[in-house]
Parts: structure tokens; sequence; C-alpha cells
């Protein structure tokens, strides 16, 4: 199933805006971000399980749980703060 995934702030200035993928039916957002690191390179570093990333899945922020769904859009994003 196809899947839209954006990438925001530093993490786009690494991996560029985005990209169009093909992810297992059933897929979770963990499962698509190891699959990301699986890459290795960029994405393996800005990505990295260490690293303080957000998800959102159709525009609501979504844990590693979530599953995906045929055209979903999934955001990645570093933790934002405000004031």
């Amino acid at each position: 199933m196809k899947i839209t995934l954006r990438y925001f702030a530093s993490l786009r200035e690494a991996l560029g805006p985005g990209e169009t993928l093909d992810v297992a039916p059933g897929s979770t957002v963990g499962a698509l971000r190891d699959a990301l690191l699986a890459r290795g390179g960029r994405h393996a570093e800005v990505l990295a399980r260490g690293r303080a990333v957000r998800a959102a899945v159709d525009q609501a922020m979504a844990d590693e749980s979530a599953a995906l769904t045929e055209g979903a859009e999934v955001a990645f994003f570093p933790p934002v703060t405000g004031g």
C-alpha cells in the first residue's frame, strides 16, 4: 500500500521534503521508522532510536504503534517548543 512520507525542520534539511513509499499492509509507524533506519546513511543518523523524533499520521500525533492505512500521510519532525 502507498503512503506519503514528509519530513519537517532539521529532518527535512537532512533528508529532503519527503517521498511516496510502498509499505506492507498492517505496517506501523515504528515499522516504517525501522525500514528507514535500515537504509543507513543520513536516514540512520537523523532517525536513530536515541534521537527525539515525533510522528504524525494524517496530521494527528501518533506513537510508534499507530497503524498505517492506504494513502496515509506520515510526518516525522523533531520536538517543537514555543513560547
